[in-house]
């Protein structure tokens, strides 16, 4: 007779631990549970979860300082308008099915306000009861932006999304205000950086594309730190540069150009600029060289003698070529842009001396007799002072 086999086939080990959990949950149904990973930072245990949308209004609670006493709460009073900023960050990217992320958030509570059911190398189930509240040590901002986002008509955006919490198992509140403290102590991110990094869509584009294909900016630009570093032969920043394509473009140093067609109006900008720059005798020289072969003194003495090596002067620039832009055909006019490059941008011309130009005849050292401002006003003034010279009016 045949042998007849009754071992039964190896348990699948993906559906035991599934049976586990669903054990668990059942267990504890009445209260949130979620699952969680264990872990130990700085003498402390920690333990990571994943929250649904709809759970973070009510399992987490900010205790921001108020009345200009910093021990009414657990972290920083409540910055304004920084709550709406990151409602728009997030609309704005999810209303045209674009990615977008926050980071984790991070809260505390007593070791005994909540049950960890630990399963074996750092898997966990956390168990919070309910009437259990998380006290937010970082992310007040973002709990209260998803929180109003899932009350209103935009819920749909972010109602099916998870937020991390690294949840602190700390009921101190002292060494709750220290965490805060300690989480806060990270290095500033300067502008140019931040522009780096940006989107390629409105200014952040257009501004991109002119670092590749305009000789003036290639290789000449700073993109990280906050200052152009002589020694290193740079001579913009890529902020410098972003302020000046929106003051070309739409008059204002802070527009986001959000409207414009990125490669069109690049396009129309790079012609310009490379016009410009090869027809102005005080940028011709910078222009015409690549960077390998231009030297730190001849950088130095350009930053030194011309007010378009400065920020400023690219704001001046700017708010000129906007003065001759056809943004209906997106066009610069070729004969303005060769008057304006025959301007005098020597620093010591007196189409710049006292308004972004301040001499000090009193001073001691007479390599420091100035001062370059960017005064709004100031600015006004040269623009005007320079518009009146070329005859605009």
């Amino acid at each position: 007779m045949p042998e007849i086999n009754t071992s039964r086939p190896d348990p699948d080990p993906k559906e035991q631990i599934a049976q586990v959990f669903e054990g668990l949950f059942a267990k504890h149904h009445r209260n949130k549970c979620y699952p969680g990973l264990v872990f130990e930072q700085g003498k402390r245990k920690m333990v990571q979860i994943n929250v649904p949308a709809h759970d973070l209004p009510t399992l987490l609670q900010a205790k921001p300082s108020t009345d200009n006493n910093p021990d009414s709460g657990k972290n920083r009073p409540e910055v304004k308008g920084h709550t709406q900023e990151i409602k728009d960050y997030i609309l704005k990217r999810a209303r045209k099915g674009k990615p977008w992320i926050l980071g984790t958030l991070t809260a505390n509570v007593a070791r005994n306000e909540i049950d960890i059911i630990e399963l074996g190398r750092g898997i966990c189930l956390v168990v919070i009861p309910r009437g259990v509240k998380l006290d937010i040590t970082d992310g007040q901002h973002r709990k209260r932006a998803i929180h109003e986002l899932m009350e209103g008509q935009e819920a749909k955006y972010i109602a099916d999304n998870d937020f991390p919490i690294t949840l602190v198992l700390e009921g101190d509140f002292n060494q709750c205000q220290t965490d805060f403290r300690d989480m806060a102590q990270t290095e500033k991110l300067h502008k140019s950086l931040l522009l780096s990094f940006g989107e390629f869509e409105g200014r952040v584009g257009i501004t991109k594309n002119l670092l590749e294909r305009v000789g003036m900016f290639q290789g000449k630009t700073e993109k990280i730190k906050a200052s152009p570093d002589t020694k290193k032969r740079l001579i913009y920043t890529t902020n410098y540069i972003a302020r000046f394509v929106s003051c070309a473009l739409g008059d204002d140093p802070n527009n986001e150009l959000k409207d414009y067609d990125v490669d069109d109006t690049s396009e129309a900008l790079v012609i310009c600029l490379n016009q410009f720059f090869s027809e102005c005798r005080d940028t011709r020289d910078i222009f015409e060289t690549n960077v390998q072969e231009l030297t730190v003194e001849e950088v130095a003495a350009f930053k030194e003698n011309c007010i378009l090596g400065w920020s400023v002067g690219l704001e001046i620039l700017g708010r000129l070529l906007y003065c001759i832009y056809d943004k209906e055909n997106n066009y610069f006019i070729d004969e303005k842009t060769s008057e304006i490059a025959q301007l005098d941008w020597a620093k010591k011309s007196h189409l710049w001396n006292g308004n972004v130009v301040l001499y000090n005849p009193n001073s001691e050292n007479k390599n420091k007799s100035y001062k370059i401002t960017a005064n709004a006003s100031g600015i006004r003034i040269a623009v005007n002072t320079a518009k009146a010279h070329l005859g605009w009016i």
